[in-house]
């Protein structure tokens, strides 16, 4: 597979099928989020104006070929405390801009190579875990029980039920119209991941996203005519907020109480939302990066920047908060592709829409689009994956489904906390505090780099060994040698061979190791 640089409409093949994919996944991810961070319906367009500023504002800036921005369900009890504490979404807006400018504040200070810090089977197990919520999440969809809002992770939920009572209530109170149009949308998907409708020319470059929508919308329309009983209405389909006419269409966009500057909660509101938007982004850079084909690496601090300005657009003009989010970037990935033209098309899409078909729009049955969201789960956490991550020993393999049992019953943030304990415990079992010895010599045919590491390499280490391979310059030769190492980790052991194989060649850059044994690289797609 190749890719050919600063030639985004060669890649447009690839890209605008992949941004109406993610635009399907986002459409009913955007208002999910929006209600329940709200709960109100009177700011579900909030959540549009987000998706359009992760898509378009801040995939124009951010270094991330892959990576989509948009409301994240890991907010929604941030927003909804905010919103009780300041008394008015207006000032909250205030608090969502300065969240942006912190943001900005702490790219320019390189606070982005947090991210480095985060272990691969940590990484992998969220990966996991999000692919397995979002199955067990969208089964209710799938059913035609609709009580919980679309994008939720949370094990408990704000009804009062938790993730597995859910699925109970969704077998009770099942739609028998919902059932049938998701269980033809998962075989039409199904079908269209098949190598045979692959090699037709026409369907590989039209989503089955998109057929399975149309298809969803014709049958349901076809049950109001001849099954009355099994048609889906109300909270069964996507409700876009629709405008009657242009004035009340830019009275869906609010702006900042910017009196509020002298209330002091608005700032600590604008922390917090600052650290975990922040520590969401990156926990989301790193998967995107395991999962893209090419291995590219997304500049962490550049991407702070991009969501903070995303940030301060969104809250001047009514968004919600934004993050890098790992469900629309898994799809978008899966979808094929290729650069962030796919990202801004998303967002594009979700623009246009939004003013000039939301009535069609609102035709949309969410068992639909719950069966796309199903197939994009099972991808995240396909039984590979766990195969893989145990051929690597107890040490990525604890780490790995501790994460994903602990995302599984609390949230994002809190399971990614208790995997990094367990990873970091067997770290420090094998004592990190090594790094790298730099050696750099002159020679007639051109300078040569030596990194010899150290006895004991750990995730620790990767930070600064992945810094200073990028900072090589173009030409040189550099040899990497592990020969007096008693242990390198496996982190280190990728990003060393992700250097070898796919940046350097690009750089000009000849690579030449000791000691260093190629590892398996489990990418979780």
């Amino acid at each position: 597979m190749s890719l050919k640089k600063n030639h985004w409409l060669s890649n447009m093949k690839y890209d605008f099928p992949s941004g109406l994919v993610v635009y399907l996944v986002a459409l009913p991810l955007c208002l999910g989020v929006a209600l329940a961070s709200t709960g109100r319906s009177d700011l579900l367009f909030s959540g549009i104006i987000a998706g359009v500023v992760g898509g378009i504002v801040v995939g124009s800036i951010s270094g991330s070929a892959l990576g989509v921005a948009g409301p994240a369900a890991g907010l929604v009890v941030i927003v909804l405390s905010a919103l009780e504490t300041l008394g008015s979404f207006e000032a909250f807006l205030l608090a969502v801009v300065l969240a942006g400018v912190l943001q900005v504040i702490a790219g320019f200070l390189k606070a982005g190579i947090i991210g480095y810090y985060f272990p691969s089977s940590v990484i992998k197990g969220m990966l996991a875990a999000i692919g397995i919520t979002l199955i067990l999440k969208e089964i209710p969809h799938a059913f035609g029980y609709d009580a919980d809002f679309m994008g939720d992770e949370a094990f408990d939920q704000k009804d009062g039920q938790n993730t597995f009572t859910e699925l109970y209530r969704s077998v009770r109170y099942s739609s028998t119209g919902a059932m049938i149009i998701s269980g033809i949308s998962l075989a039409m998907l199904i079908l269209f991941d098949k190598p045979f409708i692959k090699r037709i020319q026409f369907f590989r470059y039209v989503p089955g996203a998109l057929f399975v929508v149309l298809t969803g919308i014709a049958l349901n329309l076809a049950f109001s005519a001849w099954f009355p009983a099994w048609t889906l209405s109300g909270d069964h389909l996507v409700q876009l907020p629709v405008a009657s006419n242009a004035s009340q269409f830019f009275s869906f966009f609010k702006t900042p109480d910017f009196s509020a500057f002298t209330r002091v909660e608005v700032y600590t509101i604008a922390a917090t939302l600052a650290i975990v938007a922040s520590l969401e982004t990156l926990l989301s850079v790193e998967a995107t990066d395991k999962l893209d084909p090419f291995k590219r690496d997304t500049p962490t601090n550049r991407e702070l920047i991009a969501q903070g300005i995303g940030n301060m657009v969104s809250g001047l003009i009514g968004g919600l908060p934004v993050t890098q989010v790992i469900v629309r970037s898994s799809a978008n990935i899966d979808s094929g592709a290729r650069t962030q033209m796919s990202t801004i098309i998303h967002g594009s899409i979700l623009l246009l829409s939004a003013v000039f078909i939301p009535h069609f729009l609102n035709h949309i049955p969410l068992a639909s689009l719950a069966a796309v969201l199903l197939v994009v789960g099972y991808k995240l956490s396909k039984f590979s994956l766990y195969q893989g991550m145990y051929r690597l020993g107890k040490e990525q393999f604890i780490p790995f489904i501790v994460t994903i049992i602990a995302i599984l019953s609390t949230d994002l943030l809190k399971g990614i906390a208790i995997g990094m304990v367990v990873a970091i415990y067997f770290i420090l079992k094998k004592n990190s505090q090594h790094s790298y010895q730099y050696i750099k010599e002159k020679h007639r045919d051109g300078d040569v780099v030596t990194l010899i590491l150290s006895e004991e390499v750990t995730f620790l280490n990767k930070g600064s060994i992945s810094t200073t391979l990028e900072n090589l310059p173009e030409g040189v030769t550099v040899v990497i040698d592990g020969s007096r190492s008693l242990n390198i980790d496996y982190d280190v052991l990728e990003i060393i061979q992700d250097f070898k194989k796919h940046s350097a060649p690009l750089r000009n850059i000849r690579v030449e190791t000791k000691g260093i044994n190629e590892v398996y690289v489990v990418g979780g797609h």
